[in-house]
């Protein structure tokens, strides 16, 4: 019998004393962090310098309540280092939170060498780390797994009693190293060319996490399909796969302690040989999951396997009800790939479709959202037929997303929505789909797509924002009417190519031209190939070559 109880895998005891103590936070809850692959890895990769012992953090579920590690219950401020992990705009609040109530001052001007050093790294930060950059020491750009860690801790501990005289050194020694003290210059991004050279997987199995007790195995980096709202199809250039000898190592590693294995990736459907990894997943009796599929790989494997897992509920993701926005967006798939992609879930006993739809994006018009309608009801009808023929009909969710731009994307440049115009958008879906049986509408708040907007695209006086914001304990409405802000920082005025972007400093590989020829092409409704993965061949965004 398999175990199900939570299990600590792989995690390094080490004696405290003589070593450098990092507190590894997560700017969440619990549930929300040890769901996090990244913060996991980070986690596991940290304890396996000899020279450090790092322990986890998070968000309390009282927000009275003391922060302390999970491993020895000790204060924040008691440690050599605070390193945040940060994956989401919305956690930047809770960032000063924790500092507030580790009773550390929140902006870096205003601590010494009696406190810990602040680091962040995460994919919000090798995005926009500008917002934060008043609040950090330094903050670490790019892939953890290419870091040079161990050489960032011998820095540490050789200039510990300097603060200045680490950071100086920090920044000038590691070139993924960015300290906001010094003016913004250029930094590159730590990119792991063969991500098959290290496991990134579960460190800690949890039964209390969003993701249940499942052992989650990072199967790609990257997308190769470059939809033009998405930055993982971007920071991640170019894509790469583990193989899958690799992935198969991790499963038997997972079929230890659990039963339930989740492959994680933008792209798992494009992973090769991911039928052979739904047949061997079969033959253990292992119930597997997938973070992404697309509608048009729905191979029979997949079905198959999704089937013996057990599973109710399906995604697929539209995006948009019209086959010209998505041309716009580059999606590549088309109103027939989701159709049968319908048919082929329900056929296959997954009674439950959850479908993604955003709105607000460039070129879009009332037309286009009406198109959401009439897709969704195409896609009710197929889902009915095929619900009728096995003898139940499930539930179909429809997930309403507003737009927000992203750095390092071609839509970088586009302006959004206002909440009015979002509000209104929303409500004509539900109007035109009230009535239809077994299909329910959930929609993001506006206001909050318009906070993270402003956090997104932020420069160095978001920091302010963000304080005000702290002060206000969360309201933002009260803050943004207090604050004056920027008449560019407002998330519907569309930004110039000749406009120096805050994160600009920032070295993706990607070239600036490649991104403005995509954003032209969407607003001329024109779709753009998948990422070729030909390395060092192709110099279209300029990553390889």
């Amino acid at each position: 019998m398999k175990k199900t109880a939570v299990q600590e895998i792989g995690v390094i005891r080490k004696d405290w004393r003589g070593r450098i103590r990092v507190a590894l936070v997560y700017p969440n809850r619990y549930a929300v962090g040890m769901s996090n692959l990244g913060f996991q890895t980070v986690y596991a990769l940290m304890n396996d310098i000899d020279a450090v012992i790092c322990e986890r953090a998070f968000l309390p579920e009282n927000d009275t309540d003391e922060i302390r590690t999970i491993e020895t219950k000790s204060r924040l401020s008691g440690f050599d280092m605070i390193a945040f992990s940060v994956s989401f705009e919305q956690d930047y609040l809770n960032i000063l939170s924790i500092l507030e109530k580790a009773k550390i001052p929140l902006r870096s001007c205003e601590r010494d060498e009696s406190h810990p050093l602040i680091i962040a790294g995460g994919v919000a930060c090798f995005s926009n780390p500008e917002p934060i950059s008043a609040f950090t020491d330094c903050i670490l750009i790019g892939e953890a797994e290419a870091m040079p860690l161990p050489y960032f801790f011998d820095l540490f501990a050789q200039y510990q009693e300097d603060r200045g005289k680490c950071l100086e050194m920090m920044a000038q020694e590691i070139s993924s190293v960015y300290v906001p003290a010094f003016a913004p210059y250029h930094v590159r991004r730590a990119y792991l060319k063969d991500i098959s050279q290290y496991s990134t997987s579960t460190v800690v199995l949890s039964k209390n996490t969003a993701f249940d007790n499942s052992f989650l195995i990072e199967v790609s980096r990257g997308c190769p399909h470059g939809c033009r709202f998405c930055s993982a199809g971007y920071i991640y250039r170019p894509p790469r796969f583990r193989t899958a000898a690799h992935i198969i190592e991790s499963m038997d590693i997972g079929d230890s302690v659990t039963d339930r294995i989740g492959l994680v990736g933008a792209a798992v459907s494009d992973l090769p040989n991911i039928g052979m990894l739904c047949d061997y997943a079969t033959e253990k009796n292992i119930r597997l999951s997938f973070s992404s599929l697309r509608a048009d790989a729905l191979l029979p494997e997949l079905i198959g396997v999704l089937n013996s897992s057990r599973v109710k509920t399906a995604t697929i993701a539209p995006e948009t009800g019209s086959e010209r926005m998505r041309k716009v967006i580059n999606k590549g798939i088309t109103e027939a790939h989701i159709l049968s992609g319908t048919e082929v879930l329900v056929s296959g006993n997954i009674p439950n479709l959850k479908l993604y739809f955003m709105i607000g994006l460039p070129t879009e018009t009332d037309e286009d959202i009406l198109a959401i309608v009439e897709l969704c009801k195409k896609i009710k009808a197929h889902f009915l037929a095929a619900s009728r023929v096995k003898g139940h009909i499930g539930e179909i969710t429809v997930s309403i997303n507003s737009f927000v731009p992203k750095p390092f994307t071609p839509f970088q440049w586009a302006a959004m929505d206002d909440v009015a115009m979002l509000k209104k958008k929303i409500n004509m879906i539900r109007s035109g789909l009230k009535g239809v049986a077994n299909l329910k509408i959930q929609a993001d708040d506006p206001k909050h797509a318009i906070i993270q907007a402003l956090l997104s695209r932020g420069d160095r006086n978001t920091a302010d924002l963000l304080l005000q914001a702290h002060r206000n304990q969360g309201n933002w409405a009260k803050t943004l009417k207090e604050f004056p802000l920027n008449p560019k920082s407002y998330p519907n005025n569309e930004l110039s190519y000749d406009d120096t972007l805050p994160w600009e400093f920032i070295d993706h590989g990607i070239d600036k031209l490649f991104l403005i020829r995509e954003y032209e092409r969407a607003k001329a409704g024109k779709s753009s190939p998948p990422c070729s993965m030909t390395f060092d061949s192709c110099k279209l965004c300029g990553v390889c070559g």
